[in-house]
């Protein structure tokens, strides 16, 4: 890691203000993290399930209990807010500016909290997740927003794979409070581990103030001059610093150039180069979670302990220590090894850990002694596969693939795929794996359904993702333009400068020209030039 905080030689200005800034950002995942993770404790509390419980009585226990569908609404109204919230994430950032609207989201979050805190039976209950979710869910497409536009272009992918790191610290640190709350027998079991949530909003919310917006978002709304100040205390130059002026005429240069092709509606999104693009973060996004990691930090809790394993908190903390763990090297490895390569690893590792999970639960039975050994152990080295890649770099290459003009559109987007398919986990995974009247009963069989889909993955990544690692944004949309096929996309080596397109191109050319065309221009305008010069010296 301490390679990577370095600059490439010859970098203008100092790079830990943008670091500490993404960062900072990054925190919000914590919000996340821990919503997610707390609940898979609170459901398994023996207070709170007597306190909520509508008379339903579990034949196995004969304790009280909560049913499957109530299960499932509860956990799953969350993820239906964030889906919600990440559409609006969108327009809010655009409305209100990425900071600003970070700092709302963090609001709506709140409001949940507090119905979720004051709530003493399930339907307050779950209008509660659903406000929390709300929020969640404009944080999550709103962060590696802010992060992108703000990080250098040589350690992006570590800044934004850090929101994965804070994420894991959020459902570690559920773990940890469930655990010790656990046990009580009063409101406090699970009033404490939910009203610990106002404290990540507050930091959150309160660093947001001091915080600059995007210089990025700055450009898009027509003000150079906010622009140039933000740059400059991201980069700690002076306004008129010459990387400084460099790096935001060129940032200037390409939003012009994408606004003279038209400005960009909804609609547009999903056609040409920007629709393939919409497609590959919907999918890989949606993949993520199809990988089965929320399956673990949701319900693993209970599925631990319906296997008989003693101690389920104690085997949910390891879980989420190894998860948090696990996302360092990772953070590494996006910037060392690429974004493909890292995929690829990811992916085959996790069906590999998947399908023996699954084949031990299923051969021996998840009761057996030893299977569950065996079962905790290849679910730890998933969660480490999976912590080191699809974690933080499904994140990383979202937030970095699509043009300024739609790319607050586009991440909402992207970021609604991944909750939607985060909710239709959630939702069914009780159907799938409970005992039951019509429940799958599925048990440790699951698993391969999960394996099955990172099988899927290993394919995804090679055909569809780009590598990406060591270019501006500006350069990512240069390579999409360029590059046909994902896999010729390494090694590629951007040429366009987009100052020097913009000159040629004009609002009606840049209409009528391909970027090819327009650059080949740019270069024999560049060419008679230095000829001219030439003749005029001698």
């Amino acid at each position: 890691m301490p390679l990577m905080l370095r600059p490439p030689p010859g970098t203008a200005g100092a790079a830990w203000p943008a670091i500490m800034v993404g960062f900072f950002v990054a925190f919000g995942g914590v919000l996340y993290g821990y919503d997610t993770g707390t609940i898979g404790g609170i459901l398994a509390m023996r207070y709170w399930l007597n306190q909520f419980s509508t008379g339903y009585t579990d034949p196995e226990t004969g304790l009280l209990a909560i049913t499957a569908a109530q299960s499932s609404m509860i956990v799953s109204l969350l993820s239906a807010g964030t889906f919600f919230g990440a559409l609006t994430a969108a327009p809010t950032g655009d409305f209100f500016g990425r900071r600003v609207g970070l700092m709302v989201s963090t609001v709506v979050f709140t409001v949940g909290v507090i119905l979720q805190t004051v709530a003493t039976d399930i339907p307050l209950f779950v209008a509660g997740r659903f406000f929390a979710g709300y929020g969640v869910g404009m944080i999550s497409a709103l962060i590696p927003l802010y992060q992108s536009e703000t990080a250098p272009k040589w350690i992006r992918g570590t800044i934004v794979g850090a929101y994965q790191l804070a994420i894991t610290i959020g459902l570690l640190l559920a773990s940890i409070v469930d655990h010790s709350t656990g046990n009580r027998q009063d409101t406090g079991s699970y009033r404490i581990p939910i009203a610990i949530q106002f404290a990540w909003a507050i930091i959150l919310f309160v660093g947001m103030l001091l915080l600059p917006d995007t210089p990025r978002m700055w450009i898009k709304r027509g003000n150079a001059m906010k622009a140039a100040k933000a740059l400059s205390t991201l980069r700690r130059l002076d306004v008129d610093h010459p990387a400084l002026v460099e790096e935001l005429a060129e940032i200037t240069a390409n939003h012009e150039y994408e606004m003279s092709l038209g400005k960009a509606t909804y609609l547009d999104c999903f056609r040409g180069s920007l629709g393939k693009r919409l497609a590959t973060g919907c999918l890989l996004q949606s993949l993520q979670q199809l990988t089965g990691v929320n399956f673990i930090f949701y319900y693993g809790t209970s599925f631990f302990q319906n296997s008989g394993i003693s101690n389920s908190f104690i085997i949910s903390m390891i879980t989420s220590a190894v998860n948090v763990g696990s996302t360092f090297p990772g953070l590494y490895m996006v910037e060392a090894w690429g974004r493909r390569p890292l995929l690829l690893f990811g992916a085959i590792g996790m069906a590999v850990s998947q399908f023996i999970v699954a084949g031990v639960g299923t051969g021996y039975g998840i009761a057996n002694e030893t299977a569950q050994k065996v079962l905790i152990a290849f679910v730890c080295i998933y969660i480490f596969f999976f912590a080191c890649s699809w974690g933080p770099c499904a994140w990383v290459v979202t937030g970095e693939i699509f043009p300024l003009k739609v790319r607050a559109k586009s991440l909402s987007m992207t970021t609604a795929s991944n909750w939607l398919l985060n909710w239709a986990i959630a939702y069914s995974t009780p159907y799938l794996v409970d005992s039951g009247p019509g429940n799958a009963n599925l048990q440790a069989k699951v698993f391969f359904i999960w394996g099955g889909f990172c099988f899927i993955c290993v394919f995804f990544v090679w055909f569809m993702i780009y590598e990406t690692k060591g270019l501006s944004l500006e350069q990512v949309d240069e390579l999409y333009l360029k590059v046909p096929k994902a896999w010729q996309s390494r090694g590629f080596v951007p040429t366009v400068s987009f100052q020097d397109v913009q000159e040629v191109s004009g609002p009606d050319g840049a209409r009528k020209s391909s970027l090819a065309d327009l650059e080949n221009t740019a270069m024999r305008k560049k060419s008679v030039q230095h000829d001219e010069s030439l003749t005029e010296k001698y």
